[in-house]
């Protein structure tokens, strides 16, 4: 019985992980596109559209499956919660790509999982050992060489993006502790609810209205929405992701958003990322990618014990 249980925890780590690869680069493509699309529209005006496409997309996804679209639990303390850290995570990142390299932005946002194993030792207390805390303080220290704070190289706008990983990664524990019964195109639809929110704070910050009329550029239309279906495609693996493996095994596969990003600034941007940029985001990938190694050996452990 033991083993049974093991092997189906084993399977649901792979598939976990696989599902987490998807998301990551469907969201590097999303932000690929939001960047682009925001040469033309507002941010807010951008999150406004983004998160209502989005919304819609996942309200018609759930009614074909028979799911309810409004659902009670909607306004349980945890989904509130969840809400809450996706607003701070949604628009400072938006913020950070806009106003920052999107190789950079995302390679700050690679300490996500970092804080979500930190997250997930405080809070679901799970057991870890020493060397999974030497690879949080190693992944903290790439993301100070890409900031650099005090350097005449430091961009305030990196800071962003630095909020942005607490709140995501408040989001993905808070996804794990949300109620079974909020179904995962549910979660979707509440998480563009939020963008939406996003949007709306940001208008009203720079006191501005929602300007459509870019839109009547194809270029700017054709952006938009493929930022949407690509989001929708990231949102959705990423929520089965959180749901399926375990939290210390699934969560350092989000650095291969890095190599993503590097690869669409680099093409599309024409970004040329420095070496300590380079040097961060390497250091913060290997934390990831060491976690990922100590949780095979324990997985490997429990094996050879049984």
């Amino acid at each position: 019985m033991f083993g049974t249980m093991l092997n189906s925890s084993v399977n649901d780590n792979i598939r976990g992980t696989l599902f987490m690869v998807f998301a990551m680069a469907a969201f590097a493509v999303e932000d690929m596109f939001i960047k682009a699309a925001a040469d033309h529209l507002s941010l807010g005006t951008l999150l406004i559209l983004f998160g209502s496409g989005g919304m819609l997309i996942f309200m018609v996804m759930a009614t074909l499956k028979g799911e309810a679209i409004y659902n009670p639990a909607l306004f349980s303390r945890v989904q509130l919660i969840r809400s809450a850290f996706e607003i701070v995570g949604r628009l400072f990142f938006a913020l950070a790509i806009t106003l920052s390299p999107l190789s950079s932005a995302s390679a700050i946002l690679q300490a996500t999982p970092l804080v979500v194993v930190l997250g997930g030792i405080l809070f679901f207390k799970e057991r870890v050992g020493w060397q999974h805390w030497l690879a949080i303080m190693a992944g903290f220290i790439g993301v100070l060489m890409i900031v650099r704070p005090g350097l005449d190289s430091f961009s305030a706008a990196s800071i962003f993006a630095v909020i942005s990983t607490i709140g995501f990664a408040g989001r993905d524990l808070a996804t794990r502790a949300a109620p079974p019964t909020l179904t995962n195109f549910q979660l979707g639809i509440y998480g563009f609810m939020v963008l939406i929110i996003c949007g709306a704070i940001l208008q009203a910050w720079y006191a501005e209205s929602v300007d459509l009329a870019p839109l009547l550029d194809s270029s700017a239309g054709l952006k938009t929405a493929c930022a949407i279906i690509f989001g929708v495609i990231a949102y959705n693996f990423l929520t089965k992701a959180m749901r399926t493996g375990e939290i210390s095994m699934v969560t350092p596969f989000r650095y291969t958003r890095l190599i993503f990003a590097f690869v669409l600034g680099i093409i599309v941007f024409n970004e040329r990322p420095d070496l300590l940029t380079l040097l961060g985001g390497l250091v913060i990938a290997g934390s990831g990618i060491f976690l990922l190694w100590q949780s095979r050996k324990r997985t490997k452990k429990l094996v050879r014990s049984y």
